[in-house]
């Protein structure tokens, strides 16, 4: 029995255990490259993601800036996790504690992840002055858009029949969100007798006019828009009786959080939305962990950059205050490959840095950073090769342009 239980002990702290028992190596881990994929900072609502015929008990707040538009909250959120970001890479031995480190920022080609990429970089860097790449305002980038730049040869009806197995069907998923849009109801100042604030119509998905995207109907489409912007209310730090007219404290945000996510359950998570959306993104993820150049490399975008490949690389995203897949201004994944220097072989890790409704409401720097174990690795280090591989055949093949 005592033989028994040292064999057990001794498995448990990883030793080998027989006449010869050594301590196995222990791995000296040093990480080379690092890709951030980010969403922009916090926004003002966009045109039309709430609809017109949402019905209110009271007049929607109003913002500091235009539409779409980063607030000056938003620019000042970024730059506290900008700092976060650059300090969790120097203590992960990536970059220097001073001094100008090398950076690439790349983001869309839309004014809010433009001037969030400029936030980013003042706050990780503040006395230097780094370039942000990016396409001519509007054009479309396939690295951010693969489906308006037509980067794949994306085919609505295979991306509809994946998105009804996926999630049983519009009407399945309507049902899923039965008490979150009762709740959404309630917080627009509908009474229990008088349902209907949040537009209704028939839960439907299908092409978009030119076959190159799709087009979502239904209480889903209604809600998760209506959903995005009470978080953003909280976020943006509005006064408690503007968030929801009152009505929204941190746990329903959470609960409609699912709603904004249930956009994702269609337009990014089905396995052939993964492999279009992600298509040009993965790839420059792939490329950016074995290039030469900047040994940090962010692409500032939008939730559908984060969600899609997440769901390329087969991962929910969980973090504190925010329903599973609902990616908050500013949350991130984080990829870094690593070399074991005995050895030589590189691993990758990913992780989720997000920062919780409380911290971006009061701009402050903690942020939380969850390690992620992708579907196909033995761990949560994942042998590059095999990382590749495996991010690699979930990506659609890019279409030859003529």
């Amino acid at each position: 029995m005592r033989i028994k239980l040292l064999s057990t002990l001794c498995a448990a702290a990883g030793l080998l255990v027989g006449p010869f028992a050594v301590a196995a190596p222990k791995r000296v881990l040093v990480i080379e490259r690092a890709v951030l994929v980010m969403r922009h900072g916090i926004r003002a609502p966009l045109d039309g993601e709430v609809l017109a015929d949402t019905r209110t008990g009271a007049p929607w707040p109003t913002w500091p800036v235009a539409e779409s538009r980063i607030t000056p909250h938003g620019v000042r959120a970024l730059e506290q996790v900008a700092a976060y970001d650059r300090q969790l890479l120097v203590a992960h031995g990536l970059l220097r504690a001073s001094g100008c480190p090398a950076i690439r920022i790349k983001t869309n080609s839309s004014e809010r992840t433009i001037a969030s990429g400029k936030a980013y970089a003042a706050g990780f860097a503040p006395s230097c002055n780094f370039g942000i790449a990016h396409e001519p305002l509007g054009v479309a980038d396939p690295i951010f858009e693969p489906l308006r730049a037509r980067a794949t040869d994306f085919d609505a009806a295979a991306a509809i029949a994946s998105i009804n197995r996926e999630t049983g069907g519009m009407a399945a998923l309507v049902r899923r969100h039965g008490a979150a849009l009762a709740r959404l109801d309630e917080v627009l100042g509908c009474t229990a007798v008088e349902r209907g604030c949040v537009p209704a119509g028939t839960a439907a998905v299908g092409p978009s006019a030119d076959g190159h995207d799709l087009v979502l109907a239904g209480p889903i489409r209604a809600a998760s828009g209506i959903a995005q912007v009470l978080l953003l209310e909280e976020v943006e730090g509005l006064p408690r009786e503007s968030v929801g007219w009152g009505r929204a404290d941190p746990v329903t945000l959470e609960q409609l959080g699912a709603l904004h996510a249930a956009l994702f359950a269609v337009f990014t998570h089905p396995p052939y939305m993964a492999a279009h959306q992600a298509a040009v993104l993965g790839r420059a993820v792939l490329a950016s962990l074995s290039a030469t150049g900047p040994r940090l490399t962010v692409f500032m975008g939008h939730d559908t950059n984060v969600t899609a490949l997440a769901a390329a690389l087969r991962v929910d995203l969980r973090a504190p205050g925010y329903a599973i897949n609902d990616v908050p201004p500013g949350g991130a994944l984080l990829i870094e490959r690593l070399r074991d220097a005995r050895t030589g072989a590189r691993f990758v890790r990913v992780s989720y840095r997000t920062q919780s409704p409380a911290t971006l409401r009061g701009l402050g720097q903690s942020a939380s950073l969850v390690a992620l174990k992708i579907p196909g690795c033995a761990g949560l280090l994942c042998p590059a090769a095999t990382f590749s591989r495996l991010l690699g055949s979930h990506l659609a093949p890019l279409q030859i342009r003529r």
